[in-house]
Formats: C-alpha cells, structure tokens, sequence
C-alpha cells in the first residue's frame, strides 16, 4: 500500500492531463496530495490550437474528465482547467482556482511541454517564441504565482520536467533545447531563493519516454527523413539506441517527482536528475 505522506497537501499539475504530467499528478494523489491539472485540451478530434509546425498533444475535455475521476478514486479532492502556460491570465486562474478550492498551494510541477524540429536558419520567430513561451516562460509564470505563499508557510515543492535536451544538443532542436536548458537555469535561481524558506526546487531530465508528445513527434521525425523507414521501424531503431533497450514509462517520471516531495527529500534541492536508462539524449 502507498505511503501517503502528501496527506493535507495540495498541489498542481501543468500538463496534467496526459503523459508525464498526467502520471506525476496520480502519483501525488495516491500519496494523499489533493491536485489541480492544468492541460491545454481541445474541442474535438480536428482541433488545432497551435502553430501547424509544432508538435504537442492535446487531451479532449474528455480526457481531461477521466483524468479528475482517476485523481478522485485516490480519495483527495481534484479539479482540472484549460491551461494555457503561454498566458499570464490562464495561469493566474489556475492558481487562484486551485487556492480557493484547497486552501493553498504546496506543490507545483511543471510537465506542460511543446517540440519543433526545426533548422535554425529556418526558423521563425513565430515558432521560436511559442516554444520558449510555453516550456519556459509558462514554468516562469507558475512558480512566480505560488513561490511567495510557500515561502511564508516555509514548506513547498517545486518540480520542472526539462529534458535530457537541456544538457545536450541535436540538429532541429535549437528552441526545444534552449528552453529545456534555461529551465535548469530558472530552477538553480529559485531553489537558491527558496532554500532559506523550506522550499525545493528541482528539474527533472527525462531521456525517451513513450507519451502522446513523444508519438506526436516521432510521426514528425519519420516524415522529415529520406530512408522510407515505417513508423514502427523508427520507433524500434530508437528503442535499440537506448543503453537498456527500452523506454520510459511516465510512471517512473512520477515516482521520482513523488519522491521529491517526501520530507526525506528536503535537502535535495537545486539539482537536475536524469532519468534516461543510460542514454545522453
């Protein structure tokens, strides 16, 4: 049976309607947290709510739904909202909602994330700032909203899903790679402000894990080559470059950021953790 040491704490999720996100937020809830996801859904099947180059995934409203019951069968109380990290007013609603409803903020990860495979000479400014607007600055947002109200009750938590891409580079990835690395820089910086205060701040670099982004990205990626590989035949030659030969699942993602919540954890702060089964990227 799980510990729940989370029990009387609250936290939120960006991003937390499917993938890493959607797996950190179920671990937080089965340890006792109450939790408010935060995901950007969209209407139906055909609805595009981002610039055509990027890759994401967006959960259904639906999704979004079953994501709260699964939150609520753990026994806590659960909320979700439509989340757009790229905008101030969102991520303010987010929060203030989550407060009114739990009485605070104790938690917050960040897994809210976008990919482009893009040449830099080819890149626009359009794509370049939707990129760093929503896997930076949308992180930004978040923690300058709830970092104040845990210094002054002198506990909190504060996780950022990055990326192996933050400590390395690959050709196409110039904005995904910069926002991945300036989210370790904004982690060090709030975990120094924090530390005084009974709060951490760390990142996580998760290496290839199987989610709807990754998915997403992978149709990309075999689109773009010239060898008239399938998708699966990618998805295995991936799979065998990884030193133990498989991916990651979003459950050990959340089990590391569970852990990271434990008041065991408190002395671990301003680190950046890769969780990539032996590979650099």
């Amino acid at each position: 049976m799980t510990e729940t040491y989370l029990s009387g704490r609250s936290a939120i999720v960006t991003g937390g309607a499917s993938g890493m996100g959607r797996a950190i937020a179920i671990a937080l809830a089965r340890r006792g947290a109450n939790v408010a996801i935060g995901s950007y859904t969209r209407k139906n099947e055909n609805d595009i709510s981002h610039p055509e180059n990027i890759d994401t995934y967006l959960p259904t409203s639906r999704e979004l739904g079953e994501t709260v019951d699964q939150l609520k069968s753990a026994g806590v109380q659960a909320l979700a909202l439509h989340h757009d990290a790229g905008s101030f007013e969102s991520c303010q609603s987010l929060v203030n909602t989550a407060v009114e409803t739990f009485g605070g903020v104790d938690i917050l990860c960040n897994a809210a994330g976008v990919w482009i495979s893009c040449p830099i000479c080819e890149h626009n400014e359009e794509d370049w700032s939707y990129v760093i607007d929503t896997n930076l600055s949308g992180y930004f947002r978040m923690i300058r909203l709830v970092l104040p109200a845990m210094m002054k009750s002198g506990w909190g938590r504060i996780i950022n899903v990055a990326s192996t891409a933050a400590n390395t580079g690959a050709e196409g990835n110039a904005a995904y790679c910069a926002a991945k690395a300036g989210i370790l820089g904004l982690t060090r910086c709030v975990a120094l402000e924090g530390a005084s205060s009974g709060v951490t701040a760390n990142a996580i670099n998760p290496g290839w894990v199987d989610t709807g982004l990754f998915r997403s990205s992978l149709d990309t990626i075999v689109k773009q080559d010239q060898d008239n590989k399938t998708t699966q035949e990618t998805f295995s030659e991936i799979e065998q470059s990884i030193p133990q030969k498989r991916f990651i699942a979003p459950e050990e993602i959340a089990a590391l950021a569970a852990f990271l919540c434990h008041d065991h954890a408190q002395s671990l702060t301003m680190e950046d953790i890769t969780v990539a089964g032996g590979a650099h990227w």
